[in-house]
């Protein structure tokens, strides 16, 4: 196991049988040697330095019926909201005046917002703030909708896959297909974004297989972010009756993400942070880089409620985020943060 482990971290690349292997036969004192080597890749590419980004959640409306999440078109339960133009630039000054340099601007997949209205978001935010990233995370659209926002000066875009498996996605994913999403992505890249993908652990039907057939999904991407968190089912939902997804699972699969995308930027997750009071510690010392603090208005965080009780950690507790991260060894940074990708050598174990 610790030969297959090493050999991961030199060629941050493993077969199928060899990744099957690893995932059927890990216990606890390999598991620990597998963060050990997430980690010290994270150091080597990225230092010892944790991302902040500013999470601006504009809208809960969506068109979607996704089984698993609270903001699904048939929960009427949802009391729906809609952040105006005006109400996005306040809320991204407050974030910049404290010193962040990315925002995201993450919502259901709402009509409502055109292209015409979201090019204007994103000039003026441009315009304000011109060394300010963007993230969008707004779900499906077609190419020439990505590249017109792109070309309005948006630079990110997260999309998850949610899952690799075509017959769990479209069970969990009504109206929608796997190969639509993954066409998604392909154009997101195309068109020039750092692009995000990303998976759920916990989701029904899940095994070792499914595990790392999105692990090997994620390798033949190649995206600049990857988003993994565990399942938590919403009570209003036809998934209400699940298990949370797995911390230690999910804290494997971020490890094993980092060891095959060593350049990746991985956030140690809302939902992970939400189930485990160290979730920011633990995902950090599991190859994680990057966390997202709350700066949307305090009125609507918790309509934003794709699970219940939903960890939001509001921007300015800055100070909160460094003590969790110098407890780790790792210090925050406010910069950027943009994804890099150049050929590098990993030192020996």
């Amino acid at each position: 196991m610790k030969k297959l482990l090493k050999k991961l971290y030199y060629e941050n690349n493993l077969s199928k049988k060899e990744l099957l292997y690893l995932l059927n036969n890990l216990h606890q004192k390999n598991r620990k040697y597998l963060y050990e080597l997430a980690c010290k890749t994270t150091q080597k590419t990225y230092g010892n330095r944790i991302f902040v980004r500013g999470l601006l959640e504009f809208t809960n409306y969506c068109k979607n019926n996704c089984k698993y999440c609270g903001l699904r078109r048939d929960n009427k339960k949802v009391k729906r909201y809609r952040l105006s133009k005006k109400e996005i630039l306040i809320s991204v000054e407050k974030g910049y005046r404290i010193g962040y340099k990315t925002v995201v601007l993450q919502g259901g997949e709402d009509s409502y917002y055109s292209d015409k209205i979201l090019e204007e978001i994103i000039k003026e935010i441009k315009y304000k703030f011109k060394d300010i990233a963007i993230t969008l995370s707004i779900g499906e659209r077609s190419k020439v909708s990505y590249k017109n926002l792109f070309n309005a000066g948006a630079d990110r875009f997260l999309l998850r896959h949610e899952t690799a498996s075509y017959e769990m996605y479209e069970a969990l994913h009504p109206e929608m297909t796997l190969s639509h999403r993954i066409n998604c992505l392909l154009n997101l890249k195309k068109v020039g974004y750092q692009s995000g993908a990303g998976f759920i652990v916990g989701l029904p039907g899940e095994n070792n297989e499914t595990l790392s057939n999105n692990l090997l999904f994620l390798k033949k991407l190649d995206p600049s972010m990857v988003g993994i968190g565990p399942l938590i089912p919403h009570p209003d939902t036809p998934l209400n009756k699940l298990k949370n997804g797995s911390i230690e699972t999910t804290l494997t699969m971020l490890a094993l993400t980092r060891l095959l995308l060593p350049y990746a930027l991985i956030p140690a997750t809302t939902a992970l942070n939400t189930l485990c009071s160290e979730g920011l510690e633990k995902g950090i010392l599991a190859g994680a880089n990057v966390v997202m603090l709350n700066l949307s208005p305090v009125e609507v965080r918790e309509k934003y409620e794709i699970y219940k009780n939903k960890e939001t950690t509001d921007i300015h507790e800055l100070d909160l985020i460094k003590r969790k991260a110098e407890k780790v060894n790792f210090h925050v940074d406010m910069s950027r943060g943009d994804y890099i990708n150049y050929n590098g050598r990993n030192e020996n174990v």
